[in-house]
């Protein structure tokens, strides 16, 4: 596995990254141990947590799953300020008091004196001055290294970028966004922006919930996302009939190339531009070792910009 700079920055990260978001409700402890182990053992260092992510539980999970890893290894993003559905409105999830909340927490949880990342998100009521203001004052004390954002938009992204910059304050790092060639179109002006601004991009959901692996082509896998009575809102966008083209491209690309579709998907964001990493969100140690398995040749240019062609018609 490749490391890459993350942006204009002295942060360098694995080129594939490993999310939690299932960790401690879908993912077991003892799995979760092995696939920590196997992506370290792969060259991965990016790990990306939430104080929300597997209904708060994967936190723990990870921090038991460390202790079988040097610490130095590891580049810990923690993401927050995304409101998780049905939150709490009397506590903004991008607030000062939140997220200073969830940097102590996840610094306890994981027993560690500081965050390699912090990425914020918004949760639609905290302005987005207080959240930025909140970041830098971590940064200020050492206990987060670095900044990103997630999920800001063009605007926003735009906005904190010449505020932290023009301020002289601590300069943002990473901007974490969906990118998939289901959501290229909707999110291609951010990932130029991103470039522009030196913001190297952690590029989470390449398979788009598993819709770009070709799985549900035919009908639902009883044990998957869509099955899931608590994960199915991640995938059901992807299933609409407006994708099935580009899920059908991937498919024969795949079979041109003696492929698979998750590695012909995976490798269209892995090597996209301005991506310092791509994060993964497998569920079991199988899939891990499937996403890992993968092939590190890009694609062919010409397959490459059939595939890109027809994802932003």
């Amino acid at each position: 596995m490749d490391s890459r700079r993350c942006g204009y920055s002295g942060l360098f990260v694995s080129n594939l990254g490993l999310g939690t978001l299932l960790w401690g409700r879908d993912t077991q402890e003892n799995e979760a141990i092995d696939m920590l182990a196997a992506f370290v053992d792969a060259g991965g260092t990016l790990v990306e947590v939430s104080t929300s992510y597997g209904d708060g539980a994967a936190l723990e999970t990870l921090a038991i799953a460390l202790k079988e890893v040097e610490r130095s290894r590891i580049v810990i993003a923690l993401r927050e300020g995304l409101s998780p559905v049905h939150s709490d409105v009397s506590s903004p999830a991008a607030s000062r008091a939140s997220l200073l909340r969830a940097v102590d927490t996840a610094r306890r949880v994981l027993d560690t004196p500081y965050l390699d990342l912090l990425v914020t998100g918004p949760d639609h009521v905290t302005p987005l001055k207080e959240t930025v203001d909140t970041a830098v004052a971590l940064h200020e004390r050492g206990t987060v290294h670095y900044l990103g954002m997630s999920h800001r938009g063009l605007w926003d992204t735009a906005w904190a970028c010449g505020y932290v910059n023009g301020a002289g304050k601590a300069p943002l790092t990473a901007c974490e966004e969906d990118v998939s060639l289901l959501t290229y179109p909707r999110g291609a002006s951010l990932i130029h922006l991103s470039q522009k601004e030196g913001l190297g991009l952690l590029a989470h959901s390449p398979l788009a919930g598993g819709v770009l692996t070709g799985k549900y082509r035919h009908s639902t896998p009883p044990d998957s996302r869509a099955a899931s009575a608590h994960l199915h809102h991640l995938v059901e966008w992807a299933l609409s009939g407006e994708h099935l083209g580009i899920v059908e491209a991937v498919v024969r690309a795949a079979e041109g190339l003696g492929r698979t579709p998750l590695d012909v998907a995976v490798a269209w964001v892995r090597d996209l531009a301005g991506v310092s990493s791509t994060i993964v969100g497998p569920r079991t140690l199988r899939q891990l070792e499937q996403i890992l398995g993968g092939s590190t040749e890009p694609l062919p240019g010409q397959i490459r910009q059939v595939l890109t062609e027809i994802a932003t018609r």
